[in-house]
């Protein structure tokens, strides 16, 4: 039998806040935050959920490597910092890992750098091509931990930090590793939200998951860090499930039949029935095309009774910090959370006819008891499809 592995510390930062506990009120309020109109990353205002909180200073690391997206990461690492330390103390620098999810890694810094040399005729001192490499997030992190053990980063683009975790939780079934700092981060820049607007994706306002009215994504940043290890936590990663529809670039397999394949398989390996999930974080996007997907795939497996909502509308869709982020929220759920408050799902109640109903979350709602377990969905383009159980221990 593989030996489990658990949940024990989290770090992160996003749209709601900075912190576990200034995340958790937000995400539990009845009334919504996070998301809301800026300028500056397109022709015209749009709603994003910009991370608005002060950024923890790069000092540690090479200036080769500084960015936004590594301060984002630096500030959930202050969070964890010394259960991550106590663990390499523990099991020393080459038995513990970095395992990250990006899908953008320093790209902003290259946009800056490009303006600026279109400007001038110079590129900046300043800019290196080390940052926008995929990798420079775990090696960022190795570097400020001292650590000698793996360090990598997957990128799938929105199902990156979610495929992270299981890759985490197979490095320390296999004994490779004692311990792993696995998460993901993806910082805001003018080029996502072009290429998401270019398939005319992007929502202007609040978006608005499953309702009739639906017409795209709010983009958002984040980072969310959890310190993963074979000893006993508050959270069990119980399941994890992946597949590839290989059916478009960008479009989702309409009836879900990959999604079907990754939920399934989290739910064999975390040996639950349907009926023991007691909430679902969906991929919510709010897209036409994601929504009818994913109800569709939800709604066959779990049937129309289980709880069920988007986060997006508070956070945006943080890309390859998603899944990280969202199985950040699961973790909340599951801990001190005794009435089993759940995060709302903020729309405009007008159900899309077309879809499956789904038993979306009131604002204020709760089991009345402390959650079980939660599932997670997250869905990339390529139709990279991960769906991740995390259990209360």
């Amino acid at each position: 039998m593989m030996p489990p592995v658990f949940l024990h510390q989290l770090g992160l930062v996003c749209a709601l806040g900075s912190g576990k506990r200034e995340v958790a009120r937000a995400l539990f309020a009845s009334t919504p935050s996070g998301v809301a109109a800026h300028e500056g990353y397109a022709d015209r205002a749009l709603h994003l959920g910009l991370v608005t909180a002060p950024l923890q200073a790069q000092d540690a690391l090479p200036a080769s490597w500084h960015s936004r997206n590594n301060a984002l990461l630096l500030t959930a690492l202050a969070e964890v910092r010394p259960a991550v330390d106590a663990a390499i103390a523990r099991f020393g620098p080459e038995r513990v890992a970095v395992v990250l999810g990006t899908s953008t890694s320093g790209i902003g810094e290259s946009e800056g750098a490009i303006a600026a040399r279109l400007a001038t005729g110079h590129l900046p001192a300043t800019w290196h091509l080390r940052q926008q490499e995929l990798g420079a997030p775990s090696s960022a992190l190795a570097h400020v931990l001292g650590l000698a053990g793996p360090a990598y980063v997957i990128s799938t683009a929105c199902s990156s930090s979610a495929k992270a975790l299981a890759s985490a939780a197979r490095l320390l079934r296999a004994g490779t590793v004692d311990a792993v700092l696995t998460g993901g981060v993806d910082s805001l820049c003018r080029f996502t939200v072009a290429g998401f607007r270019s398939l005319e994706s992007v929502s202007e306002e609040r978006c608005n998951p499953m309702s009739v009215h639906r017409h795209g994504i709010n983009i958002g940043e984040a980072a969310a860090l959890f310190l993963m290890t074979r000893e006993p936590g508050p959270v069990r990663l119980s399941g994890w499930g992946e597949s590839s529809d290989a059916h478009h670039i960008s479009a989702p397999e309409p009836g879900g039949r990959g999604a079907i394949a990754a939920i399934r398989e989290a739910l064999a390996r975390a040996g639950l029935t349907p009926e023991g999930v007691d909430y679902v974080n969906l991929h919510g996007t709010a897209t036409p095309q994601n929504d009818a997907m994913e109800s569709r795939a939800v709604h066959a497996l779990l049937g129309p009774d289980v709880k069920a909502s988007s986060t997006k509308p508070l956070t945006g869709h943080t890309l390859g910090a998603a899944g990280a982020l969202e199985a950040a929220f699961a973790w909340l759920t599951l801990t001190d959370n005794p009435e089993g408050r759940l995060p709302a799902h903020f729309w405009d109640g007008a159900a899309d006819p077309a879809l499956p109903a789904l038993s979306l979350v009131k604002p204020g709602e709760a089991l009345g008891r402390p959650v079980r377990a939660v599932l997670s969905n997250s869905f990339a383009f390529g139709g990279s499809n991960a769906a991740l159980v995390l259990e209360r221990a």
